[in-house]
């Protein structure tokens, strides 16, 4: 006796229906354990308590300096969050889970895509909560800047996520080198940003490199937006940089999980 097995009984990749799944999975141990976003607040934190009062003590006008400082502080978020999520993957790589999802009936764009847009939720929590935290303190949102910033920090953190997950695959399981080049870069990218102090006294190779510096054009958007200014330059330049970053480093993620093995 024999047994046919129809074509249409083989599961067939489905990028979107697969995305779906691992952007759900992946959301699973956020929504299990939502103290560890609440924790990772305590540095954004430590700047807005520490750092603030300083900015304040020059300009003299609390409010002022926190309209121009918490759009920064959102940033940093993405920028420390994100950045470092390639860890939890290089984990996985190292523990072979890793390899048990590349044998999965799933499309191989899917497990870089679903786990980058998975990125999105924590980014608006953790936004929020800062924002609530400031307000007390005299710092104001316009409501359409806060909607639209934090749809521009979503689009941002997918990029950065992505770019992450490259890294992570490109290093595998040489964890030294992840960070290594991780911090190598997000200090620089983040002092030549303008998040923390403005470059506008600065020498001027800093305000060149600053020019073509993604993080710094969104950190200016994010202070245009939440400030009512919605048809800024700044706005528009913000998003170009939100959606270039967010291409390459998709494309770069999906072909480096391509190429795993």
């Amino acid at each position: 006796m024999t047994t046919d097995i129809r074509p249409d009984a083989v599961v067939r990749e489905n990028p979107a229906r697969d995305t779906w799944n691992v952007l759900t999975r992946e959301l699973k141990p956020v929504v299990r354990d939502p103290f560890t976003l609440i924790f990772s607040l305590v540095q954004p934190l430590v700047f807005l308590g520490l750092f603030a009062p300083l900015l304040v003590g020059q300009s003299g006008d609390p409010a002022a300096t926190l309209q121009w400082f918490v759009p920064g502080v959102l940033v940093m978020i993405v920028l420390f969050g994100t950045g470092a999520t390639g860890s939890n993957l290089q984990y996985e790589m190292m523990t072979g889970s890793h390899e048990r999802t590349l044998v999965a009936p799933l499309a191989r764009s899917s497990l870089l895509v679903g786990r980058a847009l998975k990125e999105i939720a924590p980014i608006v929590v953790q936004a929020l909560l800062i924002v609530l935290i400031a307000m007390p303190f005299g710092f104001s949102a316009n409501p359409v800047g806060l909607v639209v910033g934090l749809a521009l920090l979503a689009v941002f953190g997918v990029g950065l996520g992505a770019l992450s997950y490259t890294l992570a695959l490109k290093t595998k399981d040489r964890e030294w080198l992840f960070w290594g080049v991780q911090q190598t870069l997000i200090f620089p990218l983040m002092i030549l940003s303008g998040m923390l102090l403005p470059l506008d006294e600065g020498p001027g190779w800093m305000a060149a490199v600053a020019t073509v510096n993604p993080l710094n054009w969104v950190v200016r958007a994010e202070r245009a937006l939440f400030a009512g200014d919605l048809g800024s330059p700044d706005v528009l330049w913000g998003w170009v940089a939100a959606f270039a970053l967010a291409a390459v480093g998709l494309w770069a993620g999906v072909r480096a999980i391509r190429k795993s093995s």
